[in-house]
């Protein structure tokens, strides 16, 4: 097909809604290679460059000129509203199918019959969907005329952030007709990965490979191990930024807990994670600049652009060194000056190694697994795993998932339950697992190198992505202060310490039920029956309280009086109704007198009666070492007791030193409420984070 070189400009200016805007060096190229049917392009360009541009015009050009619709896989449909506007724009009609939009398949796959769309949006995951592969993508089959692969590193073992079911995607690509257009795009694809991909697409595939260097960063690396400190530093820095910004947590709960300190101390900040419901509405409010920043997790990643953002910071190391390049590389594409700044914590190793050792399944998960289906030759579903072994949820589906797309697989689902293969799990697996784990550990040191950098940041990260680094330019910015003021460290103590943790009541009974108490599985648990929201002082180990608690348990084996008191004062800001008029506690026969004598202490303080009504029958294992709800329910299931002669029937305040899976205190709460009490308030010190 001849390209069109003038209505190509004309729809990057429609996308862009810039009637002056002009291509980028390598876009238009990229563009014409795709519309005449060249060889398969790997297209590596830093984020923001216009990589969807490429594929967006190429497919409108097809399109008008009588091709079929193009097939797009990504794994950030969820995280593409910026892309699939800009499409709009252009006339483009894009549809998807994704879990999050089944009401929505029948009219797509009419659209499809009656070639009305332009581009078919769909994850990777989609390709381990039978109906998916069976019906949808066997008729797309048939006229398709172009395939696009976003982020594509994610096909390789080496890639940064590697997807399970892109190797689904690699089966599919080598049964393809080698004159299907084919282009895939990534940001941050180093020459290991490059030399995968190339095994994979095809030893023709050619590349198109732009400049690393972002000449608007000013980058700065500043240690501050502890959190108090990055807390104070970030309420010092962040209103005299310009602009607008982004700053990168490691997990959901320091997301939250830097947000609410930014908005105590007056800066429009928001939490935006994964379990965030309303990511779009927080997205147009920073590209709208209503938001000083969002404070988020990896969940604000690929997909998102505002080319105008002042800042991006990091409250903790990122795993890797493309990690980074590419969260950081978020900030200045369109202005001259911007900053990217890691203050770097003490915890983030520790968060980092979890990440490390939990990427894929331990050979005891797998052996747990596969006995498990050996005993069950009708198969089981993933709620009757959990009853049968004691591995969490989410690592029984990483387990089921990872088996499940090896070629062959040991085990496959058939019907809502999975069932043992005649095939043994090949020695490749646990070969790519150590790999691959080596892989994440080197990249971790190469992020510590990264960090003690006082200079040549830029430098250091594009050799790290094996380009060349000799053309960096820097901007005119000084670099940011490197220590907090003191004062705003006692303010971020005093904040930490002032507020709690809420902890939600358990609402149904997971699978399997308690046998003990005949308590059946997989059923609300009656609201007469229910714990109600509970309050938590702290998290485990964190600055404020977390430890002093820890201190207390492990070391003076006795609570201060300190946390009796910010007990009290959490009671007086917290104000559940009704009013509780007593207090218990959850007993323990390890420790037997740590919780019930901080109990009677607060108590007294309250000026309400004490009783130890909860008696524990038997010793059990500790919670922690249970792994999903089943289990720690079975864990508790016959092992409490209610002594009715001092039970009070009005509310009552239900103390224990520390919470993980809440379902010591919700069994806890049902023999009260079964026994007669009033609501039932639950309290714990602290909130843990065994997993």
């Amino acid at each position: 097909m001849m390209y069109q070189s003038r209505r190509a400009l004309a729809l990057l200016r429609e996308g862009t809604g810039s009637t002056d805007a002009e291509f980028r060096e390598g876009q238009e190229d990229a563009i014409r290679h795709m519309v005449e049917g060249g060889a398969r392009l790997l297209l590596v360009q830093k984020t923001g460059w216009g990589k969807s541009f490429v594929y967006f015009i190429a497919t409108k050009l097809l399109r008008e000129s009588g091709t079929g619709p193009a097939l797009l896989i990504s794994p950030l449909l969820a995280l593409m509203r910026n892309q699939i506007a800009a499409a709009e724009r252009m006339g483009v009609n894009t549809v998807r199918i994704a879990s999050d939009n089944r009401e929505h398949w029948e009219a797509v796959e009419e659209q499809l019959r009656r070639d009305e769309v332009d581009i078919l949006l769909v994850s990777p995951e989609r390709f381990g969907n039978e109906h998916f592969r069976d019906v949808v993508l066997a008729k797309l089959a048939e006229h398709v005329a172009f395939l696009v692969i976003d982020e594509a590193h994610c096909i390789s073992d080496w890639g940064h952030d590697f997807r399970p079911h892109y190797r689904l995607i690699e089966r599919i690509v080598r049964t393809l007709p080698p004159n299907l257009r084919l282009l895939a795009t990534t940001a941050t694809a180093n020459s290991r990965v490059m030399e995968d991909l190339r095994d994979v697409l095809g030893p023709n595939l050619q590349v198109q490979r732009g400049d690393l260097a972002r000449p608007s960063l000013l980058l700065q690396t500043i240690r501050l191990p502890r959190q108090l400190e990055r807390l104070a530093w970030l309420a010092e820095q962040i209103p005299k930024l310009a602009g607008n910004g982004i700053i990168y947590t490691l997990t959901v709960r320091h997301a939250h807990e830097v947000a609410a300190w930014l908005q105590f101390r007056g800066i429009q900040a928001e939490a935006y994670t994964g379990q965030t419901d309303r990511r779009g509405e927080l997205e147009q409010a920073l590209l709208d600049n209503q938001v000083k920043a969002l404070v988020a997790t990896t969940a604000l990643g690929m997909g998102f652009d505002k080319p105008d953002l002042g800042f991006v910071i990091h409250y903790q190391s990122p795993a890797s060194v493309v990690h980074y390049y590419q969260q950081v590389g978020r900030a200045g594409r369109a202005l001259d000056a911007a900053y990217g700044v890691l203050l770097s914590g003490e915890e983030e190793a520790r968060i980092a190694d979890y990440f490390i050792r939990s990427a894929f399944p331990t050979p005891d998960e797998v052996r747990q697994v596969i006995d498990a289906l050996e005993g069950a030759p009708d198969g089981l579903s993933v709620s009757e795993l959990l009853g049968t072994v004691n591995i969490s949820k989410g690592r029984i589906e990483k387990t089921i998932s990872l088996l499940s797309l090896e070629s062959p697989a040991p085990i496959v689902k058939e019907g809502g339950k999975w069932q043992l293969t005649a095939v043994n799990l090949s020695t490749d697996f646990w070969e790519r697992a150590e790999r691959l784990t080596r892989l994440r550990r080197d990249e971790q040191r190469q992020m510590q190198e990264y960090v003690k950098l006082e200079s040549e940041h830029m430098e250091f990260l594009i050799r790290a992505l094996d380009g060349d680094p000799r053309a960096v330019r820097l901007p005119n910015l000084p670099l940011l202060p490197t220590q907090p003021a003191p004062n705003l460290v006692k303010d971020a103590v005093a904040f930490l310490q002032r507020t709690s943790l809420r902890m939600e009541p358990r609402k149904r009974w997971p699978a399997g039920g308690m046998p003990q108490y005949d308590v059946r599985g997989n059923i609300n648990i009656p609201a007469k029956h229910r714990a109600e929201p509970g309050k938590a002082l702290c998290t485990w180990g964190d600055a404020g309280w977390g430890e002093i608690v820890k201190r207390g348990k492990y070391q003076d084996h006795q609570f201060a009086d300190e946390l009796v008191r910010a007990c009290v004062n959490l009671l007086a800001r917290w104000r559940p109704r009704p009013a509780p008029l007593w207090v218990t506690c959850i007993p323990s026969r390890r420790h037997p007198d740590l919780v019930p004598d901080f109990a009677e202490r607060l108590a007294i303080q309250l000026g309400l009666p004490f009783h130890r009504v909860l008696h524990k029958t038997e010793d059990r294992p500790e919670q922690k070492r249970m792994a999903n709800s089943t289990q720690q329910v079975r864990n508790v299931d016959g092992s409490l007791v209610v002594s009715g002669e001092s039970l009070l029937h009005s509310p009552v305040l239900l103390v224990d030193d520390m919470a993980d899976s809440r379902w010591t205190l919700t069994v806890a709460a049902w023999l009260l409420r079964s026994h007669g009490s009033g609501k039932v308030w639950p309290l714990a010190l602290a909130l843990t984070n065994h997993r």
